[in-house]
């Protein structure tokens, strides 16, 4: 999905006196997951910043969707605003997705040792290129060359972080991965790497080699493609 047409608010470490209108958000949005629903008063109170400046801040992050406001009547006058956090703004507040998969993996060898464990990446493998096909097939005429598949493939695990791209010279393809977006999955079980070549095989249509690799220590992960897909073996007549 889209990124939200504001700055950045990668949460922090919080730092509510920074003057920066950045972090000013970034307090803001922590405040109101930590409190709950508050007026600007309250917040700048909490923050020891300016009502306007806090004021300022809120209505960039309602334009960007990652806080909502309500009214709310407290005898006569004027209507209190209250300000929230959205669903939007989960993104933006710490996770342990590496944490909970690797616990995840570990709960599965415990449970059923290696095969399990294989039996479980292999599961998602065929998950993956059942996207991944999809896609291509949406994206490539079915003819498409390998050389076309790999740069198609490339943009695709970019999109998911892995930093790829696609180097084809002098009649060889590579496809390299700069970074590895589950490293700590990948340096707990060979498992999935394995699946990960196995799906690049799958969707490519030819033979995959990995010459390089993240997780045993190398710069980045390399795949050298065969240009063309093995022939099918021969059948003698009987």
């Amino acid at each position: 999905m889209p990124e939200p047409a504001v700055p950045s608010v990668a949460p922090p470490a919080p730092a509510p006196h920074a003057g920066s209108p950045s972090a000013l958000r970034r307090a803001i949005l922590l405040h109101l997951r930590r409190a709950g629903p508050s007026t600007p008063d309250a917040i700048a109170a909490s923050l020891a910043s300016s009502r306007s400046g806090v004021a300022q801040q809120l209505r960039a992050l309602d334009g960007a969707g990652l806080v909502s406001r309500t009214s709310v009547r407290h005898g006569v006058g004027r209507p209190r605003h209250l300000y929230d956090v959205t669903t939007d703004a989960q993104d933006l507040f710490p996770t342990d997705y590496d944490g909970l998969a690797t616990g995840l993996l570990a709960a599965i060898l415990e449970v059923g040792g290696d095969r399990l464990l294989d039996e479980v990446f292999a599961a998602r493998c065929r998950q993956a290129q059942a996207l991944v096909r999809e896609r291509m097939d949406a994206a490539l005429p079915p003819d498409a060359p390998v050389a076309a598949r790999v740069r198609e493939l490339a943009q695709i695990q970019d999109e998911l972080g892995y930093l790829s791209e696609a180097v084809i010279e002098d009649g060889t393809i590579r496809l390299l991965e700069h970074n590895c977006a589950v490293i700590d999955v990948a340096r707990g079980s060979p498992a999935a790497c394995a699946a990960e070549l196995e799906l690049f095989r799958g969707v490519l249509g030819t033979e995959v080699e990995r010459v390089r690799h993240i997780a045993a220590g190398d710069r980045c992960c390399e795949y050298r493609v065969a240009v063309r897909a093995p022939s099918a073996p021969a059948v003698s007549g009987g």
